[in-house]
């Protein structure tokens, strides 16, 4: 199978924003550093306002105004920060370069030693942007976008929570057990991975469907095309709790419903012209060793 990648390049890199990883005033020194590299290509740099105050600057700029300011946005941090910024900016549709401080990135492949290089080839169009499908999941009025994952989990150690599913509005299985992992194939090399579910290539549109611990030696993990409406249903007295990308929590009661779709924008991520996913599978799982 050929793998069509996108050909889209930024209009402008004249300003950027970055979002620090938070929790984290440590990075100031290399976040002054990151500002002057990409000063010195003529890039102007804004701070989002959090970062700002955490790390003792006084020139933030609150995230929703940053993102109509900007050409793109830079997440400074691991896999987690950019998932964050890709949900909080989701509205804008803006492109974001991950720049790598964490400890296991999937997502963030620009290293901060590296960077220099890596805006000489930016400033020369050497470079790529991939779209990664996001779901969007509906409950109770609300809309939820996440990157990785949805899950609806058990709320304690000590229950299990029944989950009937139905796909395009047929029922198609109940779950027993800890939970479901409902993700995308960026977010299958996350939790979904964890518990036994398939890695699927991260350019693909497909729901990964796994379930947690689940009751019986049957149930398995699903792919399925990116088109269909999952709908899940809770029926659990003790209720139970939806996780988005691992970073919110939202309490469900009995007879909850939750609708799953793709969602209608994609991430925007800027990587490496040469980036290869089976090479960072290989670093990360260590495939080959």
């Amino acid at each position: 199978m050929k793998i069509t990648r996108s050909v889209e390049k930024l209009r402008n890199i004249s300003n950027a924003g970055i979002i620090l990883k938070p929790n984290s005033p440590e990075i100031k020194k290399e976040y002054l550093e990151i500002k002057k590299c990409f000063e010195k290509h003529n890039i102007n740099i804004s701070l989002e306002k959090n970062s700002a105050s955490m790390i003792g600057e006084t020139s933030g700029i609150e995230l929703k105004q940053l993102c109509q300011d900007v050409d793109f946005l830079i997440s400074v941090g691991g896999d987690g920060t950019l998932l964050s910024v890709v949900r909080n900016s989701f509205e804008f549709d803006l492109p974001i370069l991950g720049i790598h401080m964490g400890t296991l990135g999937f997502l963030t492949d620009i290293l901060y030693e590296d960077l220099a290089n890596f805006l000489d080839d930016f400033n020369s169009d050497n470079y790529r942007i991939d779209n990664r499908m996001l779901v969007e999941c509906k409950v109770n009025n609300k809309t939820f976008v996440a990157f990785n994952d949805i899950v609806i989990s058990r709320k304690t150690v000590s229950s299990m929570i029944k989950t009937k599913a139905k796909i395009d509005g047929n029922f198609f299985n109940t779950y027993n057990g800890d939970g479901v992992i409902i993700s995308t194939p960026t977010g299958s090399t996350a939790y979904n991975l964890s518990v036994g579910g398939p890695i699927v290539y991260p350019l693909t549109e497909a729901f990964i469907i796994t379930p947690v611990s689940p009751h019986s030696l049957t149930q398995r993990p699903l792919v399925m095309p990116a088109d269909v409406e999952i709908e899940f249903k809770i029926s659990d007295a003790q209720g139970a709790v939806l996780l988005i990308d691992g970073q919110d929590t939202y309490e469900l009661e009995d007879k909850t419903i939750i609708k799953v779709t793709i969602a209608k924008k994609k991430a925007k991520l800027i990587h490496r012209i040469e980036r290869n996913f089976f090479e960072v599978l290989n670093d990360k799982l260590g495939w080959g060793n």
